[in-house]
């Protein structure tokens, strides 16, 4: 039972890291900063997608 709970887990997240990357990709920003974000989520996948959306995304990025 718990592999399957994980693994679903694992599942949500990566759709919603997938789901902040495109997110990056699609604003406003300069190339770095995207980059930069990227990074950030890549390398942290729950925390970095979390700080995406509560300091990254500028106002008119967070109408998208």
């Amino acid at each position: 039972m718990l592999p399957t709970t994980l693994s679903l887990v694992g599942a949500v997240i990566l759709i919603l890291d997938i789901f902040a990357i495109v997110s990056v990709l699609l604003g406003s920003s300069d190339v770095v900063r995207k980059l930069l974000w990227i990074v950030v989520i890549l390398l942290l996948p729950l925390v970095g997608m979390v700080l995406y959306f509560l300091i990254g995304r500028s106002g008119a990025d967070a109408r998208l």
